[in-house]
């Protein structure tokens, strides 16, 4: 493709191999969503192109990239994400392990505390990945990228859309303005048979959507103003007595955490308050915060533990999904996956899970249909999976008073439910792993209200009140 000017998209002429594969697809950040979004593309398209304004050549595979704002904080892959990858990319798992990567089973290898109290550690099935977030995207990186009809052009940040005209996509998206990150190179025009937006957070598509005349999505939103501080720490195979990893559940007013192993010999320690209570990025306050936390585990391993470097900060003030699925006419050529759809309270670990649902359901739409009318069916396929995220997230949020948002009867049950369900995972095996097969997004959650699950959770209520 050229480097100046405008660059012609794949539509007319199968590229890159792909025999019998027509079109160009354009993928705005390659991110975690990004990177899968570009590998299920590849199946169906000749020629796909990853934007991102950041540095991901190989050689600033380890290194932390200014796009991913949470990259230096504790990051979990689900076990739906796991399984996903692996079924994208065969035996990613083993190869990620056998690269330096701690793998656990989750309650078996790793502790969780539900307000104060330990899940009882019993076989889940759930193997929890323990990488870093460079790390886990290098492998991603390198896994998509050598892949013939993928291509990578670093170093560009996308400043606009393009509408067609005086055609039968004349109503659609048909390329992407970008520019260097400085601006200091005139704006250049990439044509594409579809854009997928995958710029996170910061995610400008509706303001350009608008500027083009297309109707926008509605946001709906719930504050949850949480701040994480973290450090990193050298790791002893003594430390916590051999497991793996600490996850200390963060309440308002409960202030929580977690310590996980990661490849290099090192702990990540992530501390984390909502509300306005927030960690300090100071030594001494940022020991002070994990003393305070309803379990001792993390300040007892940080107190024996030499530092690495200095704590560092990151803010979360609201989840966000934007609803495209609700657009009578959602423009054509245009989706978005990952946060650029919908952004989760991090707490909940099911980001990177989620871009993966959605890329399968983006999979799913393409082998259906191809790129025919792909807007609407793939929103509404992706919001199967980010809907039941997005109940999990906001439901056990709006828990707290502090938290404005709507408050159903549906959530007003669950929130009188769950914290009993999990105060019987301290003795009950079969409850706790339900309730942390539910977490990883294997389970619905509607395996805890079957009769015997609400019997089991009633059963260890009773038990309490009648010891106390």
């Amino acid at each position: 493709m050229p480097e100046a000017g405008n660059v012609p998209g794949a539509g007319s002429a199968t590229v890159g191999g792909g025999a019998g594969r027509r079109g160009h697809a354009v993928v705005l950040g390659a991110s975690v969503a990004g990177l899968l979004a570009a590998r299920v593309l590849a199946e169906h398209v000749g020629q796909v192109t990853v934007i991102d304004r950041d540095d991901v050549t190989p050689t600033a595979a380890a290194s932390h990239r200014g796009g991913a704002a949470q990259g230096r904080h504790l990051h979990a892959l689900m076990e739906r994400g796991r399984q996903i990858l692996d079924e994208l990319y065969p035996d990613f798992t083993a190869k990620i392990a056998a690269d330096g990567v701690p793998t656990a089973e989750t309650l078996v290898g790793t502790r969780w505390y539900f307000d104060g109290a330990r899940v009882t550690p019993v076989p889940t099935g759930l193997t929890s990945v323990l990488a870093s977030r460079p790390a886990l995207e290098a492998a991603l990186r390198a896994a998509t990228l050598g892949h013939d009809r993928i291509r990578l052009l670093p170093g560009l940040r996308a400043v606009g859309l393009v509408r067609g005209s005086g055609s039968t996509r004349a109503a659609g998206v048909v390329g992407v303005r970008v520019e260097p990150p400085a601006g200091d190179a005139p704006a250049r025009t990439i044509e594409a048979d579809l854009v997928v937006d995958a710029t996170g957070r910061g995610s400008r598509a509706s303001e350009w959507l608008a500027d083009l005349g297309f109707d926008i999505p509605r946001e709906e939103t719930v504050g949850v103003d949480l701040a994480y501080a973290s450090r990193t720490y050298r790791r002893r195979p003594t430390d916590l007595g051999g497991d793996l990893g600490v996850i200390i559940s963060t309440l308002p007013g409960r202030r929580g955490g977690g310590a996980v192993a990661q490849e290099g010999d090192r702990w990540i320690v992530t501390l984390a308050g909502m509300l306005g209570d927030h960690p300090p990025v100071d030594a001494p306050g940022y020991e002070r915060f994990a003393a305070s936390l309803p379990a001792p585990d993390i300040h007892r391993l940080i107190q024996d533990a030499e530092p690495l470097d200095d704590p560092v900060r990151y803010r979360f003030r609201a989840s966000r999904r934007l609803r495209y699925d609700l657009l009578r006419t959602p423009a054509a050529g245009f989706v978005a996956i990952g946060d650029a759809l919908c952004t989760l309270n991090p707490l909940y670990a099911q980001g990177m899970t989620v871009a993966a649902q959605q890329a399968l359901e983006l999979r799913a739409c393409l082998r259906s249909g191809g790129l025919d009318d792909l807007a609407a069916r793939y929103f509404t396929a992706a919001a199967r999976p980010t809907s039941r995220a997005w109940s999990i997230a906001t439901d056990s949020d709006l828990r707290y008073r502090e938290v404005e948002g709507r408050r159903g009867p549906r959530t007003r049950i669950t929130n009188a439910y769950i914290p009993r369900v999990q105060a019987a995972t301290r003795s009950d095996p079969v409850l706790a792993r339900n309730l942390l097969r539910v977490v990883n997004l294997v389970e619905p959650p509607s395996v805890l209200l079957t009769p015997a699950a609400v019997l089991r959770t009633a059963r260890h209520a009773l038990t309490r009140r009648g010891q106390s």
